[in-house]
């Protein structure tokens, strides 16, 4: 079974949240990530999606931006961030999710970059400007290579839309808290379990919840319902916090960090 669909299950069975960092790829350096990939899958991530940096983020907000530039700036490529994986699987075994936006994976050739990224060592596939109408040879080339597809749910989202998401997608459904982009926010929409709830009526897909969480309290909450998290602009800033500090001490952080995070979301 695909690694990711086998974590959520694993966490579902055992009545528990998944923990789902986001680490933007090569931010501040590849060397910098595999260490801190292979540091959350220690500190109880149950699967990680990892960020392939773009010019043009459309989806994140200017923490995400921030940190795609940083990378950009240091000459990180896709081809890159795969070579990247492939070093990091001889030491890690943690699901991974690999995030891009749909410009870099046409250049490189669809089936290509999935074929290359599965034997990488990527688990899943999240592109979050290709909607599943648009995504068939994406869909076909993952699946014959029994990667995961993940598309967006948002709280815009049609009832009649969820049923063509829903089975374009394998894995999890990438649940949106709100509308708009990226980043950490105080509160989550007060209508957010209640749309959660009305959407597991419709799917046995897992559910995971992004954009704007970020403390062990919306962690929690989020698991009453939905089957996980997904923490991201948070960390990052995080991270950023201790970049003075040197590497050593910003992922002893982020550690730290996510450890709280994850017995959040496992019930601990």
């Amino acid at each position: 079974m695909n690694r990711i669909a086998a974590q959520l299950s694993r966490r579902r069975e055992a009545g528990q949240g998944a923990f789902c960092p986001y680490v933007c790829a090569g931010d501040p350096d590849l060397a910098f990530t595999e260490r801190l990939v292979e540091e959350l899958g220690r500190s109880g991530a149950d699967s990680i999606e990892l960020g392939v940096p773009f010019s043009d983020p459309i989806a994140d907000g200017p923490v995400l931006q921030a940190a795609t530039q940083r990378a950009l700036a240091g000459g990180v490529t896709l081809k890159r961030v795969l070579r990247m994986v492939g070093n990091l699987r001889n030491s890690c075994d943690v699901p991974i999710a690999l995030m891009s936006y749909f410009n870099p994976i046409h250049c490189h050739g669809v089936k290509r970059l999935v074929d290359e990224a599965v034997r990488a060592g990527i688990d899943g596939f999240i592109v979050p400007d290709l909607p599943p109408e648009s995504a068939g040879e994406l869909i076909a080339a993952a699946r014959a290579r029994d990667a995961c597809t993940i598309f967006f749910i948002a709280p815009t989202t049609m009832p009649g839309r969820i049923k063509v998401i829903d089975e374009a997608a394998t894995g999890f459904l990438y649940c949106l808290s709100v509308t708009g982009i990226t980043g950490a926010r105080k509160t989550l929409p007060a209508e957010l379990l209640r749309s959660l709830k009305a959407l597991k009526k419709k799917t046995d897909t897992p559910l995971i919840v992004g954009f704007g969480v970020s403390t062990p309290e919306q962690v929690r909450r989020m698991c009453s319902v939905a089957d996980g998290v997904i923490v991201g602009s948070a960390l990052t800033t995080f991270i950023q916090k201790h970049a003075a500090s040197g590497p050593d001490v910003m992922i002893r952080k982020a550690g730290e960090y996510c450890r709280r995070l994850a017995r959040a979301a496992h019930g601990r």
